[in-house]
């Protein structure tokens, strides 16, 4: 019998996230055991952990999306052997230092890559890589505008877009991390404030806004969507203005930010030639094949590494999900196992 540490809990609060030990379940057919050594964290780790995310679990679970390690068991013939060192995906889970996982969600770990990279690759790079070509067709010359740019998945959206020869518009909440977006290369950034809308209509300086990556919600998103060109898109993938700042959401709160979000009317779109498009990248976890397409692909654009900016221990996982949660961290954050 292999006993595990993991973090199971009941949504609600950070503060129910405790360690625990308990059994490895068996492994399944075309499944391998890895030794996970780093998490990924994601907002929608918080979302799950408060309750707030549609695709969690019913009851006790355990978070996590994504992590990266080594194969310590598998079967003979399988595509991972033991010690092969691998990153991988999980449709929750991830919270452990043990993980039995089908083949179908690992892929190898470049050489070159430490396992914190591994564990800040797949989830934000296939939510970058899908929110701007899948859906939002950016060619060429097109204009992006790119919220919470300094985190993982702006970082990784800003590269991407670049190798395509569009022009970004990044913006951050915060003006300590401007130096490091224009380090990575954006055309512009903007520090969001109560003149956001002048300053976006100041950096577009008259030419057309084709696609925004909208993870903000509230005024920002109306304000963005006023500004988006004729054929532009936008594509919602998150809302950080629900976001809170205790350990357990402020429920009447989050509710009266839901009553007074900005409406956009659907029957208005046609006449403008504008599309609001949404997606939620755990359902991709069904498309095994689709989700290794999209990682081929992206290979295939020779981005950067994944920028680390932050690293906890797995014992202090909690206060890593409060970093994360105060936005002050750049690129990811990464909890480590070793």
């Amino acid at each position: 019998m292999t006993l595990r540490k993991v973090y199971r809990l009941k949504p609600g609060s950070i503060q129910n996230l405790v360690i625990s030990e308990e059994r490895l379940p068996d492994r399944q057919q075309g499944e391998v055991e890895v030794e996970v050594r780093s998490i990924g964290l994601n907002f929608a780790d918080l979302y799950a952990i408060w309750g707030l995310y549609s695709a969690t679990p019913k009851g006790q679970f355990i978070p996590g999306l994504e992590f990266s390690g080594v194969v310590s068991t598998a079967d003979p013939g399988a595509v991972f052997q033991v010690g092969d060192r691998v990153t991988g995906v999980t449709r929750f889970g991830a919270y452990v230092n043990r993980i039995n996982i089908d083949e179908r969600y690992l892929m190898k770990l470049p050489e070159d890559w430490s396992y914190d990279e591994g564990a800040a690759y797949p989830v934000q790079v296939l939510t970058a890589y899908y929110a701007l070509f899948e859906l939002g067709n950016l060619n060429k010359g097109d204009i992006v505008l790119i919220h919470s740019g300094a985190g993982g998945v702006g970082l990784f959206a800003n590269r991407l877009a670049k190798r395509v020869g569009a022009i970004t518009i990044g913006t951050t909440g915060s003006g300590l991390k401007k130096r490091k977006m224009l380090e990575e290369g954006y055309d512009h950034v903007i520090v969001r404030s109560s003149d956001f809308k002048k300053d976006l209509e100041e950096n577009l300086a008259g030419r057309p806004l084709k696609l925004i990556l909208e993870c903000i919600g509230g005024k920002i998103l109306k304000q963005g969507f006023d500004l988006l060109a004729a054929q532009g898109r936008m594509v919602v993938y998150g809302s950080a203005h629900f976001t809170g700042k205790g350990d357990r959401p402020n429920y009447l709160k989050v509710f009266f930010k839901y009553l007074t979000r900005p409406k956009i009317d659907p029957l208005q779109l046609p006449s403008t030639n504008r599309s609001v498009m949404g997606f939620n990248l755990i359902y991709l976890y069904e498309q095994a094949e689709l989700m290794h397409r999209l990682l081929d692909e992206i290979s295939s654009m020779d981005i950067a590494k994944p920028y680390v900016g932050q690293t906890f221990k797995f014992e202090l996982l909690p206060e890593a999900l409060r970093a994360l949660q105060s936005g002050k961290t750049m690129g990811k954050v990464v909890v480590q196992n070793y």
